[in-house]
């Protein structure tokens, strides 16, 4: 896991979720230290937010207008949750962690300062660090075909991406179930990603494209 995430400064409670062997253990971790969370909600929440189950929202976090966060869920300081956003349950956002506008989060860990910040989708997944999603940026937690999602050895129904820290990723790509990326990697907007993805890579996508003159235009 180091190879992926650096765990210095985390909260002494939050370390648990981190301290396994394989980015995909994180998930059972999430549940075990989210089983037991007792509502504790000291932060902002805007009157038109929803709150529901068990939520510890640290006293300067902020629920946006409109956002609907399902416990048992673990919100953590200087949070953010945008207008609009949708937290489902069994997620951790660490110390200064952004879910923006329209972002759809479930069963997930933010590592400080990550950002969802516009339309995106998050589902069983572990975001390092400073991993910043453009937006639109999905990422994909079950086999369009139903079929398990192979890790080596192991096989889950259900399993987003693991980006290590500083993993920047462009507006609009995609990321496969399984998908697992190195620290400082790039992903450039509207790629597909497969796989796994060395550290200090860039993903390249750069689809061809031709401008033609239109034969004729409006009122002519």
């Amino acid at each position: 896991m180091a190879e992926l995430f650096s765990i210095e400064g985390l909260p002494t409670e939050l370390r648990s979720v981190l301290e396994v062997e394989h980015p995909w253990e994180v998930l059972e971790a999430i549940d075990a230290f989210t089983v037991s969370l007792e509502d504790d909600r000291c932060g902002k929440v805007h009157p038109t937010a929803v709150l529901e189950g068990p939520v510890f929202l640290a006293k300067d976090a902020v629920v946006g207008p409109h956002a609907y966060v399902r416990g048992p869920s673990w919100i953590g300081s200087g949070c953010e949750i945008g207008h609009g956003a949708c937290i489902r349950g069994r997620v951790v956002l660490c110390p200064g962690a952004l879910v923006g506008h329209a972002t759809e989060v479930k069963r997930s860990v933010f590592i400080p300062n990550a950002k969802a910040p516009h339309i995106n989708y998050v589902g069983d997944s572990v975001l390092g660090r400073n991993v910043n999603l453009g937006a639109g940026v999905k990422i994909a937690n079950v086999s369009a075909l139903g079929e398990p999602i192979s890790l080596g050895d192991v096989t889950l129904r259900k399993f987003g991406s693991a980006l290590g820290d500083d993993v920047s990723v462009g507006c609009n790509a995609v990321l496969a179930p399984g998908v697992i990326v190195g620290k400082r990697t790039i992903i450039y907007p509207g790629a597909i990603v497969r796989g796994q993805v060395g550290a200090d890579s860039i993903v390249k996508f750069k689809p061809q494209y031709e401008t033609v003159q239109r034969r004729s235009t409006p009122n002519q």
